[in-house]
């Protein structure tokens, strides 16, 4: 197969499967805004937790199957405990008689972007095996390469989509609320098997 064409593909391929990962690194931005090491924080972690699901991708599309099928859905607690632990800190937050003022600025740490990213890619790793197992060594690394420079696209997308002023101003007001919500209907759609 040509070049060009499996890189195509493998752009059609991470779109399809990450477009909700723009909405988790817009949030995570919008929580991050005007903090230091924001953007370091959430690219490292989203290179870190993307690089473990094509890990296991690879290794799985290989036959070296480091995680069962019974066991993908299970990675859904990570983003609800996530989820449950933004909301917690939402609601103490907000117990100051204000519900409805913008949440304070804190920076994402790189472990949690990577947690969160890794736990949303179980469906990604169904997905990438077999395409992986029919590609070959050689497609598998054309696929690998335009994934990880996908992730930095996708990383300024979420940025860009974070600092549009109407986007910033509802994702500063409402971020702090939604990014629970988005996570544990994330782990619950893993665990489902959605």
């Amino acid at each position: 197969m040509n070049g060009a064409v499996l890189a195509g593909r493998a752009v059609v391929l991470f779109a399809v499967t990450n477009v909700d990962d723009i909405l988790v690194l817009a949030l995570f931005f919008a929580r991050g805004a005007g903090q230091a090491r924001t953007t370091r924080n959430i690219a490292a972690g989203q290179y870190l937790g993307f690089a473990g699901i094509l890990a296991v991708a690879v290794a799985a599309a290989f036959g070296a199957t480091l995680l069962p099928d019974e066991v993908l859905p299970y990675l859904g607690l990570l983003p609800i405990a996530l989820g449950v632990k933004a909301a917690i800190q939402a609601w103490r937050r907000d117990g100051d008689g204000e519900p409805d003022a913008p949440a304070a600025p804190r920076t994402p740490g790189m472990l949690e972007v990577a947690s969160v990213t890794f736990a949303n890619g179980g469906d990604n790793i169904g997905v990438y095996v077999p395409v992986f197992a029919t590609a070959g060594a050689g497609g598998t690394a054309v696929y690998v390469v335009v994934f990880l420079a996908l992730v930095a696209v996708w990383v300024a997308a979420g940025r860009f989509f974070a600092t549009r002023p109407v986007i910033a101003k509802a994702l500063g007001r409402w971020g702090h609320i939604l990014l629970p919500v988005v996570l544990i209907a994330i782990g619950l759609l893993i665990l489902l098997g959605g």
